[in-house]
């Protein structure tokens, strides 16, 4: 079986600081032996990661949208940012990617894909992340978890990890699969997920790291 965190950053994230090496001894450490690294409109490191990890790793990219962020599995080519979710959509569609739905319907979070912008594109979306370690309310994932049900979609989760020290907490256990997007997603509909909150205290680190960043590059 395999234990699948797919949502987690790296240093190509403004808000990270994890390199790959940290990424690939943290999950080695704590069982996690599938992840998704889908840094904020990049895709470069999570090729890199193809590379040299010694287990699967899906490319992703989380896009930002006009009407907030979308996130796009198994790709090949970054996606533009501030592309309508119509649009995003379509270039997910073009590579042969799924379309994954992060942290819908957190309240706190500015950059959530709006509610009226979700279902537009609703018959497109492959997967609802129902858990992601970083929400504030709890509350929040009963909603995604109806959504999902309701549209018949997939669920999936993330630990949507900047730190080190969250990578796993939210993570799908689902059977191996081979290939592509289509047996990614016949091997996520017999997936149980496991997931727990972060402590806020990584909201503050991430922080921390996106201004750091921003000061040392002025």
């Amino acid at each position: 079986m395999l234990k699948c965190d797919l949502h987690l950053h790296s240093f190509h994230s403004p808000d990270c600081n994890m390199s790959l090496d940290t990424i690939i001894r943290t999950c080695l450490r704590r069982g996690i032996n599938c992840i998704a690294l889908t840094d904020h409109n990049k895709i470069s490191n999570a090729l890199a990661l193809q590379r040299l990890a010694p287990f699967p790793v899906i490319a992703g990219e989380e896009v930002k949208t006009t009407e907030g962020e979308i996130i796009g599995l198994f790709l090949t080519d970054e996606i533009p940012r501030g592309m309508s979710p119509g649009a995003t959509v379509e270039a997910i569609r073009r590579q042969g990617g799924v379309v994954y739905i992060p942290h819908p319907f957190d309240r706190v979070r500015r950059s959530v894909l709006r509610t009226e912008a979700l279902l537009e594109i609703v018959g497109e979306v492959d997967v609802i992340e129902t858990y992601n370690s970083r929400i504030s309310f709890p509350a929040d994932v009963a909603t995604a978890v109806r959504f999902a049900d309701k549209y018949g979609k997939l669920k999936g989760a993330g630990s949507d990890s900047h730190v080190w020290w969250e990578l796993g907490n939210s993570h799908v256990e689902m059977p191996e699969f081979e290939g592509g997007s289509e047996e990614f997603l016949q091997s996520l509909a017999q997936g149980k997920i496991h997931g727990k909150l972060t402590n806020p205290v990584a909201h503050f680190a991430s922080t921390l790291t996106k201004w750091r960043k921003k000061y040392l590059k002025r």
